[in-house]
């Protein structure tokens, strides 16, 4: 086995281990606390770990790789390997991500990596230790302990644990975009009733979080907020001096910058899977962050003495650390749905309305209609062939008898046409 990235098996040989161990792309995510897309790209070559999720990856197909004996004698063995006499041994602890906290949650709410699961199945580490495991399995990995997998009830269900893990996570990133909780909220609210309205499609989609995050994200970016009457009035800054810094300081920055710094620094993506989301390049992704991270050590006082290669993990802390001047509880996953639900009702009941005014209309129209056609009169055309009257007039019997009458007494004056009587 060769070893080409920083102790690390070549990529072809990561995914050689995983299929002779017989487990699947949601079983090692379930192990390593991330998402099977994350695996994928791993497993690949597109992406490699970092921190401490590349000592646990490197540790886990080593335990891939150890004889049966070996892992019996070490009682640490790597994630992923458990020996039937021994307990569990609890997975290594995954770089820290952008959760949601609401003011004075316990430290309970401060958790790890927020681990995409698939809407289809739902894991279950408790019982990992009590399933069975089988030593005489062919190829180099031997036994591997699996995560008790359950059936999840229905697509109410799986929407809910997708909900449930990710509306908290999803809002506090909102407000850090946008600064103001109704917004972030009602775009929390407005990606999971799309989602809910296109579950099909979520459902069957390699990263359901990602989804929803990217419906969230353009709408606390859109620039058409500005316009509305609601968000003109500012949300009050949070108390804390340090986290009303870094908070204008993402706000001062452009929206693109924010959205990638957030994804980079906040969530914990790497940089194909932060530029794939940001829809650019990773080299354009790459420059934003540096931009974005020049920017904020200049108006954020902790970054400026902080190295250039120490500025991601100390902004990832910062972030982390933030907490906002209110509760960002976004609504039960139930009336989420509930909401699309009725949503979807209304629409249909108008779009039924409508189609039944435009049918009626159209009966009245066939109706009311004329049967036939009536071609109108056709104007006045002019007669050709005939001569034109030219000369004198043709004179009446009586005219003749006056112009007689003229010509016969030559008297002059109103005598002239007197009548005689003869």
């Amino acid at each position: 086995m060769t070893r080409n990235v920083e102790g690390l098996p070549a990529p072809h040989e990561r995914r050689s281990l995983r299929e002779a161990a017989e487990l699947t792309l949601d079983e090692v995510a379930a192990a390593m606390g991330v998402s099977a897309a994350t695996v994928r790209h791993w497993e690949s070559g597109r992406t490699n770990p970092r921190g401490r999720k590349h000592a646990a990856y490197a540790r886990f197909l080593d335990g891939l790789t150890a004889p049966p004996a070996a892992a019996d004698a070490d009682a640490a063995g790597p994630p992923g390997r458990t020996d039937p006499a021994a307990p569990a041994q609890p997975a290594e602890p995954a770089e820290p991500v952008l959760v949601a906290v609401a003011p004075g949650a316990g430290a309970g709410a401060e958790g790890g990596p927020i681990a995409p699961e698939g809407p289809a199945v739902a894991t279950d580490t408790a019982d990992t230790a009590d399933t069975p495991v089988d030593d005489t399995g062919g190829g180099a990995a031997g036994a591997v302990a699996r995560p008790a997998v359950r059936p999840l009830l229905g697509p109410a269900d799986a929407f809910d644990t997708l909900y449930d893990r990710a509306a908290p996570a999803l809002a506090l990133q909102s407000y850090l975009l946008s600064g103001r909780r109704a917004l972030a909220l009602e775009a929390v609210d407005r990606a999971f009733t799309r989602a809910w309205d296109q579950w099909p499609e979520v459902a069957t989609d390699p990263d359901p979080e990602g989804w929803v995050r990217a419906i969230a994200y353009e709408h606390a970016l859109s620039p058409w907020h500005r316009f509305r009457r609601a968000h003109r009035r500012p949300d009050p800054p949070p108390a804390d001096p340090a986290d009303r810094i870094l908070l204008d300081a993402l706000l001062a920055l452009s929206p693109v910058h924010r959205r990638t710094v957030l994804l980079y620094d906040g969530v914990g993506l790497d940089l194909p899977d932060t530029a794939a989301e940001t829809e650019a390049t990773t080299l354009a992704a790459g420059n934003r962050i540096l931009h974005a991270h020049a920017e904020l050590a200049a108006r954020i006082p902790e970054l400026a003495d902080v190295p250039v290669e120490k500025q991601s993990a100390a902004l990832r802390e910062r972030l982390v650390a933030l907490r906002p001047p209110f509760a960002l509880t976004p609504r039960p996953a139930a009336a989420v749905r509930g909401g699309g639900e009725r949503r979807g009702r209304q629409w249909t009941r108008a779009t039924l309305g409508l189609t039944a005014v435009i049918t009626a209309a159209t009966a009245y129209t066939v109706a009311t209609a004329p049967t036939r056609y009536d071609p109108p009169p056709a104007p006045g055309e002019s007669v050709t062939g005939v001569p034109p009257l030219s000369g004198p007039q043709q004179l009446t019997e009586r005219s003749r008898q006056l112009q007689d009458k003229l010509r016969t007494d030559p008297q002059a004056g109103p005598a002239r046409i007197t009548p005689k009587i003869e």
